[in-house]
């Protein structure tokens, strides 16, 4: 099981996500390869809270601000207004620290 961001990231060398992450996690994976349909697709699928905040950042990402506004009050998060590569590290360490 992935704990760590150091981990998280070495998984992105392989061909799909690993098999035991959690689908905002998934989503994450997807968005750090580029694929942001993929990872959208991902946090669509899940239901969580956590899902929810991936959810807002990938809408932030697309530029899509109102709808990331609508995800983020489903997430109960604040709006984001740092860099994206800074709130992708961010969820992603809060996510994988949730996993263990």
């Amino acid at each position: 099981m992935i704990r760590d961001i150091e981990s998280f990231r070495a998984s992105l060398q392989g061909d799909a996500p690993p098999p035991d992450l959690s689908g905002a996690l998934k989503a994450l994976w997807y968005d750090a390869r580029g694929d942001w349909n993929a990872a959208h697709r991902a946090a669509q699928d899940d239901d969580s809270l956590d899902g929810a905040w991936v959810h807002a950042y990938l809408h932030r990402k697309e530029g899509d601000l109102a709808n990331a506004g609508y995800w983020y009050r489903q997430a109960g998060r604040p709006v984001a207004s740092g860099s994206l590569d800074a709130e992708w590290l961010q969820i992603a360490r809060v996510l994988l620290l949730s996993e263990e």
